[in-house]
Protein backbone atom coordinates (compact mmCIF):
# COMPACT_ATOMS: atom_id res chain seq x y z
CA UNK A 1 0.00 0.00 0.00
CA UNK A 2 1.25 3.49 -0.87
CA UNK A 3 0.35 5.88 1.97
CA UNK A 4 0.59 9.67 1.89
CA UNK A 5 1.29 11.05 5.39
CA UNK A 6 1.08 14.70 6.43
CA UNK A 7 3.03 15.67 9.52
CA UNK A 8 5.51 12.96 8.53
CA UNK A 9 8.34 14.47 10.58
CA UNK A 10 6.24 15.26 13.66
CA UNK A 11 6.13 13.45 17.00
CA UNK A 12 3.32 11.08 15.97
CA UNK A 13 3.67 11.25 12.20
CA UNK A 14 7.33 10.25 12.14
CA UNK A 15 6.50 7.12 14.13
CA UNK A 16 3.58 6.37 11.81
CA UNK A 17 5.97 6.54 8.86
CA UNK A 18 8.44 4.24 10.59
CA UNK A 19 5.71 1.73 11.45
CA UNK A 20 4.27 1.72 7.93
CA UNK A 21 7.66 1.21 6.28
CA UNK A 22 8.53 -1.50 8.78
CA UNK A 23 5.35 -3.34 7.75
CA UNK A 24 6.29 -3.19 4.08
CA UNK A 25 4.20 -0.22 2.94
CA UNK A 26 5.42 2.61 0.70
CA UNK A 27 5.21 6.11 2.17
CA UNK A 28 5.24 9.61 0.76
CA UNK A 29 5.57 12.15 3.54
CA UNK A 30 4.98 15.89 3.69
CA UNK A 31 7.96 17.92 4.93
CA UNK A 32 7.94 21.70 5.25
CA UNK A 33 11.70 22.39 5.38
CA UNK A 34 14.88 21.10 3.77
CA UNK A 35 16.20 19.76 7.09
CA UNK A 36 12.99 17.87 7.77
CA UNK A 37 12.92 16.57 4.20
CA UNK A 38 16.44 15.18 4.64
CA UNK A 39 15.45 13.46 7.88
CA UNK A 40 12.35 11.99 6.27
CA UNK A 41 14.24 10.73 3.22
CA UNK A 42 16.65 8.86 5.50
CA UNK A 43 13.75 6.69 6.69
CA UNK A 44 13.18 5.37 3.17
CA UNK A 45 10.07 7.47 2.53
CA UNK A 46 9.53 9.60 -0.53
CA UNK A 47 9.37 13.30 0.25
CA UNK A 48 6.84 15.94 -0.75
CA UNK A 49 8.53 19.25 0.06
CA UNK A 50 5.58 21.52 0.83
CA UNK A 51 3.64 23.19 3.63
CA UNK A 52 0.09 22.75 4.88
CA UNK A 53 -0.85 25.83 2.88
CA UNK A 54 0.19 24.14 -0.40
CA UNK A 55 -3.22 22.60 -0.94
CA UNK A 56 -2.69 21.77 -4.61
CA UNK A 57 0.47 19.78 -3.78
CA UNK A 58 -1.38 17.96 -1.01
CA UNK A 59 -4.25 17.11 -3.37
CA UNK A 60 -1.85 15.73 -5.99
CA UNK A 61 -0.10 13.53 -3.42
CA UNK A 62 -3.43 12.23 -2.12
CA UNK A 63 -4.60 11.49 -5.68
CA UNK A 64 -1.64 9.17 -6.35
CA UNK A 65 -1.79 7.35 -2.99
CA UNK A 66 -3.71 4.26 -1.91
CA UNK A 67 -4.43 5.81 1.50
CA UNK A 68 -3.97 9.14 3.28
CA UNK A 69 -3.07 9.78 6.93
CA UNK A 70 -3.34 13.35 8.19
CA UNK A 71 -1.32 13.85 11.39
CA UNK A 72 -0.04 17.38 10.74
CA UNK A 73 -1.06 20.17 13.10
CA UNK A 74 0.74 23.36 14.08
CA UNK A 75 1.07 23.25 17.87
CA UNK A 76 1.85 26.93 18.34
CA UNK A 77 -0.84 27.52 20.96
CA UNK A 78 -0.52 31.31 20.66
CA UNK A 79 -2.17 30.85 17.23
CA UNK A 80 -4.44 27.95 18.13
CA UNK A 81 -7.60 29.24 16.44
CA UNK A 82 -5.73 30.04 13.21
CA UNK A 83 -4.04 26.63 13.27
CA UNK A 84 -7.38 24.88 13.75
CA UNK A 85 -8.70 26.68 10.68
CA UNK A 86 -5.62 25.65 8.67
CA UNK A 87 -6.21 22.05 9.75
CA UNK A 88 -9.85 22.22 8.62
CA UNK A 89 -8.83 23.64 5.23
CA UNK A 90 -6.40 20.77 4.61
CA UNK A 91 -9.05 18.16 5.36
CA UNK A 92 -11.67 19.94 3.22
CA UNK A 93 -9.17 20.22 0.36
CA UNK A 94 -8.98 16.42 0.14
CA UNK A 95 -12.68 16.15 -0.66
CA UNK A 96 -12.27 16.88 -4.37
CA UNK A 97 -9.72 14.10 -4.95
CA UNK A 98 -11.01 11.43 -2.56
CA UNK A 99 -14.77 11.68 -2.92
CA UNK A 100 -16.21 8.59 -4.58
CA UNK A 101 -12.88 6.79 -4.56
CA UNK A 102 -11.90 3.80 -2.48
CA UNK A 103 -8.98 5.69 -0.92
CA UNK A 104 -9.28 5.80 2.89
CA UNK A 105 -8.45 8.94 4.84
CA UNK A 106 -7.48 8.88 8.52
CA UNK A 107 -7.68 12.24 10.26
CA UNK A 108 -6.16 12.97 13.66
CA UNK A 109 -8.08 14.50 16.54
CA UNK A 110 -8.05 14.51 20.35
CA UNK A 111 -10.37 13.75 23.24
CA UNK A 112 -11.55 17.28 24.00
CA UNK A 113 -15.30 17.57 24.44
CA UNK A 114 -15.89 13.89 25.26
CA UNK A 115 -17.44 12.72 28.51
CA UNK A 116 -15.42 10.56 30.88
CA UNK A 117 -15.59 6.94 29.77
CA UNK A 118 -16.78 7.84 26.26
CA UNK A 119 -16.51 5.20 23.56
CA UNK A 120 -15.64 5.48 19.89
CA UNK A 121 -19.36 5.83 19.16
CA UNK A 122 -19.78 8.98 21.25
CA UNK A 123 -19.57 12.43 19.70
CA UNK A 124 -17.58 15.35 21.15
CA UNK A 125 -19.56 18.42 22.17
CA UNK A 126 -17.88 20.63 19.59
CA UNK A 127 -16.70 23.26 22.06
CA UNK A 128 -13.06 23.07 20.95
CA UNK A 129 -11.95 25.28 18.02
CA UNK A 130 -10.26 22.20 16.54
CA UNK A 131 -12.77 20.70 14.10
CA UNK A 132 -10.72 17.84 12.61
CA UNK A 133 -13.25 15.16 13.42
CA UNK A 134 -16.25 17.17 12.29
CA UNK A 135 -14.48 17.94 9.00
CA UNK A 136 -13.77 14.22 8.52
CA UNK A 137 -17.40 13.34 9.24
CA UNK A 138 -18.56 15.93 6.71
CA UNK A 139 -16.33 14.33 4.08
CA UNK A 140 -17.68 10.88 4.96
CA UNK A 141 -21.23 12.13 4.43
CA UNK A 142 -20.16 13.27 0.94
CA UNK A 143 -18.72 9.91 -0.07
CA UNK A 144 -15.14 9.97 1.22
CA UNK A 145 -13.90 6.92 3.18
CA UNK A 146 -12.89 9.17 6.07
CA UNK A 147 -12.39 8.21 9.71
CA UNK A 148 -10.80 9.78 12.78
CA UNK A 149 -8.05 8.57 15.09
CA UNK A 150 -8.54 10.23 18.46
CA UNK A 151 -5.22 10.51 20.26
CA UNK A 152 -4.83 10.52 24.03
CA UNK A 153 -3.75 13.94 25.38
CA UNK A 154 -0.43 12.38 26.35
CA UNK A 155 1.26 10.54 23.51
CA UNK A 156 4.32 9.90 25.61
CA UNK A 157 7.87 8.66 25.21
CA UNK A 158 11.34 10.09 25.73
CA UNK A 159 11.72 13.09 23.47
CA UNK A 160 8.08 14.06 24.05
CA UNK A 161 7.63 17.82 23.65
CA UNK A 162 3.92 17.88 24.43
CA UNK A 163 1.87 18.32 27.57
CA UNK A 164 4.06 16.44 30.06
CA UNK A 165 7.11 18.65 29.38
CA UNK A 166 4.85 21.71 29.75
CA UNK A 167 3.86 20.54 33.23
CA UNK A 168 7.47 19.78 34.15
CA UNK A 169 8.59 23.22 32.98
CA UNK A 170 5.79 24.90 34.93
CA UNK A 171 6.74 23.00 38.10
CA UNK A 172 10.37 24.09 37.71
CA UNK A 173 9.45 27.71 37.15
CA UNK A 174 6.95 27.97 40.01
CA UNK A 175 8.50 25.59 42.54
CA UNK A 176 5.35 23.50 42.88
CA UNK A 177 3.91 20.60 40.90
CA UNK A 178 0.28 21.63 40.77
CA UNK A 179 -3.17 20.29 40.04
CA UNK A 180 -6.59 21.95 39.98
CA UNK A 181 -9.10 21.49 42.80
CA UNK A 182 -8.52 17.96 44.13
CA UNK A 183 -6.75 16.74 41.01
CA UNK A 184 -9.35 14.04 40.40
CA UNK A 185 -9.83 14.73 36.72
CA UNK A 186 -8.26 12.09 34.49
CA UNK A 187 -6.24 11.99 31.31
CA UNK A 188 -5.75 9.08 28.96
CA UNK A 189 -2.28 8.14 27.75
CA UNK A 190 -0.64 6.10 25.02
CA UNK A 191 2.96 5.26 24.22
CA UNK A 192 4.12 6.75 20.94
CA UNK A 193 4.78 3.47 19.10
CA UNK A 194 1.43 2.06 20.20
CA UNK A 195 -0.36 5.16 18.88
CA UNK A 196 1.36 4.84 15.50
CA UNK A 197 0.30 1.23 15.16
CA UNK A 198 -3.39 2.17 15.41
CA UNK A 199 -3.17 4.10 12.13
CA UNK A 200 -1.56 1.20 10.26
CA UNK A 201 -3.92 -1.41 11.67
CA UNK A 202 -6.93 0.74 10.80
CA UNK A 203 -5.76 0.97 7.18
CA UNK A 204 -4.97 -2.72 6.94
CA UNK A 205 -8.33 -3.60 8.47
CA UNK A 206 -10.10 -1.49 5.86
CA UNK A 207 -11.21 1.57 7.88
CA UNK A 208 -14.54 0.04 8.81
CA UNK A 209 -15.55 2.38 11.63
CA UNK A 210 -15.79 6.16 11.94
CA UNK A 211 -13.54 6.56 14.97
CA UNK A 212 -10.58 4.79 16.56
CA UNK A 213 -9.19 5.51 20.02
CA UNK A 214 -5.40 5.45 20.33
CA UNK A 215 -5.66 5.11 24.10
CA UNK A 216 -3.73 2.65 26.27
CA UNK A 217 -4.13 4.08 29.79
CA UNK A 218 -7.79 4.95 29.81
CA UNK A 219 -7.86 7.04 33.01
CA UNK A 220 -4.83 8.46 34.83
CA UNK A 221 -5.47 10.87 37.70
CA UNK A 222 -4.02 14.29 36.96
CA UNK A 223 -2.90 14.44 40.60
CA UNK A 224 -0.90 11.25 40.08
CA UNK A 225 0.93 12.89 37.18
CA UNK A 226 1.70 15.89 39.37
CA UNK A 227 2.99 13.60 42.12
CA UNK A 228 5.53 11.93 39.83
CA UNK A 229 6.74 15.32 38.62
CA UNK A 230 6.94 16.69 42.16
CA UNK A 231 8.93 13.71 43.43
CA UNK A 232 11.34 13.82 40.50
CA UNK A 233 11.95 17.56 40.84
CA UNK A 234 11.92 17.60 44.64
CA UNK A 235 9.17 20.23 44.81
CA UNK A 236 5.86 20.24 46.71
CA UNK A 237 2.71 18.83 45.12
CA UNK A 238 -0.33 21.00 45.78
CA UNK A 239 -3.63 22.31 44.46
CA UNK A 240 -3.42 25.70 42.78
CA UNK A 241 -6.03 28.00 41.17
CA UNK A 242 -6.52 28.25 37.42
CA UNK A 243 -4.34 31.37 37.27
CA UNK A 244 -1.32 29.26 38.21
CA UNK A 245 -1.56 27.35 34.92
CA UNK A 246 -2.12 30.35 32.65
CA UNK A 247 -3.17 29.35 29.13
CA UNK A 248 -2.82 25.66 30.09
CA UNK A 249 -5.58 25.80 32.72
CA UNK A 250 -8.27 24.28 30.50
CA UNK A 251 -6.05 21.32 29.71
CA UNK A 252 -4.93 20.88 33.33
CA UNK A 253 -8.53 20.65 34.50
CA UNK A 254 -9.94 18.69 31.59
CA UNK A 255 -11.55 15.27 31.72
CA UNK A 256 -9.95 13.38 28.87
CA UNK A 257 -10.39 9.74 29.80
CA UNK A 258 -12.11 7.38 27.38
CA UNK A 259 -12.51 3.71 26.56
CA UNK A 260 -10.61 2.08 23.71
CA UNK A 261 -12.35 -1.31 23.94
CA UNK A 262 -13.90 -1.09 20.47
CA UNK A 263 -10.58 -0.19 18.85
CA UNK A 264 -8.77 -3.01 20.61
CA UNK A 265 -11.42 -5.50 19.59
CA UNK A 266 -11.79 -4.34 15.98
CA UNK A 267 -8.08 -3.99 15.22
CA UNK A 268 -6.65 -6.63 17.54
CA UNK A 269 -4.61 -3.76 18.98
CA UNK A 270 -2.78 -4.58 22.22
CA UNK A 271 -0.57 -1.77 23.56
CA UNK A 272 2.91 -2.97 24.51
CA UNK A 273 4.66 0.23 25.58
CA UNK A 274 5.05 1.49 29.17
CA UNK A 275 2.11 3.13 30.90
CA UNK A 276 2.09 6.91 31.29
CA UNK A 277 3.20 7.11 34.93
CA UNK A 278 5.99 4.54 34.54
CA UNK A 279 7.27 6.26 31.43
CA UNK A 280 7.16 9.69 33.06
CA UNK A 281 9.10 8.37 36.06
CA UNK A 282 12.40 8.39 34.14
CA UNK A 283 15.36 10.71 34.49
CA UNK A 284 15.24 11.48 30.77
CA UNK A 285 12.07 13.52 31.17
CA UNK A 286 13.75 15.77 33.70
CA UNK A 287 17.18 16.31 32.15
CA UNK A 288 17.71 19.89 31.02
Amino acid sequence: MHVFVTGATGWVGSEVVKDLIGAGHLVTGLARSDDKAKTLAATGAKVLRASLDDLDAIRRAAWTADAVIHTAFNHDFSRFVENCEQDRRVIEALDSVLRGSDTPLLVTSGLSGLARGATEADLPNGASPRKSEFAARALAERGVRAATVRLAPSVHGLGDHGFLPILIRLARETGVSAYLDEGLNCWSGVYRTDAARVYRLALEEGVTQAVYHAVADEAVLFKAIAEVIGRRLGVPVASRPREHFGWFANMAGAEMAVSSAQTRDRLGWAPTGPDLLSDLDQAGYFSL
